[in-house]
């Protein structure tokens, strides 16, 4: 309990050891950690969420988007920086490599599952109403897609931030990465500090990304939501206890 106290302080003292050299601010690192895990989320919102929504439209590639993807998933972090370190070297370019492979798998399967599982029937209706391909994905598909597709991009984001330590491990110095992996300069409960700042970011980014998809979901789907959840709790009238 008393480690907890002491990481405690030391978040309160902004990452600085007491008896030690200026150190970097706690707020620097946080804010480096979440630009690299922004960086990261932007090039494979970029490579997965288009692939996905394409593949969904069409029909096709659910191998592409599911198999392989889970293939992905299942990379080690560690293993790919360590083949990245042949191409890229070691620094943030390996890091962000690591990271948007993290993140694609989650965001290229709920893509595709989002947009090929819309029902066919309103897919016939918007066809039959004279929309093209084009149209159809744009005003029926991505709009009741959106929940599954945020669900994906949730998930990538926690993984994401909260592997964002791996940083340390590549020689690129800036992230809550440098505290964790450097317990003889900033102690247990400095490490335990930064750990409880990783934990915090993932969560912030969370509720975030939730109310950001509460905002570009459809009013008609946040209607159905909320009538299925009533209509879950409808008491059985007339029964006796």
């Amino acid at each position: 309990m008393n480690n907890f106290v002491e990481a405690f302080k030391f978040i309160g003292r902004n990452g600085q050891v007491p008896g030690a050299p200026p150190l970097p601010s706690l707020v620097h690192l946080t804010l480096e950690t979440l630009k690299i895990a922004g960086i990261a989320m932007a090039i494979a919102l970029v490579i997965a969420i288009p692939l996905g929504v394409w593949l969904g439209h069409i029909h096709r590639g659910s191998f592409v988007a599911i198999n392989v993807g889970n293939i992905w998933r299942a990379l080690p972090s560690l293993a790919v920086l360590a083949i990245g370190v042949a191409f890229l070297g070691i620094g943030l370019g390996n890091v962000l490599l690591a990271l948007s492979v993290l993140a694609v798998p989650p965001m290229i399967t709920n893509a595709y599952v989002a947009v090929d599982g819309v029902d066919r029937d309103f897919v016939d209706a918007a066809r039959g109403m004279g929309m093209s391909g084009w149209e159809i994905l744009r005003k029926v598909e991505l709009p009741l897609g959106i929940p599954l597709i945020f669900a994906g991009i949730r998930t990538s984001a926690l993984f994401v931030v909260s592997t964002t330590t791996i940083s340390a491990l590549t020689g690129y110095s800036g992230s809550l990465g440098d505290i964790i992996n450097n317990e003889t300069s900033y102690h247990l409960s400095g490490v335990l500090g930064a750990a409880i700042c990783i934990a915090v970011l993932a969560l912030v980014v969370e509720f975030a990304l939730a109310g950001l998809q509460r905002l570009v979901t459809p009013r008609g789907l946040k209607l159905a939501g909320r009538e299925d959840a009533t209509s879950a709790f409808v008491p059985i009238v007339g029964e006796s206890s």
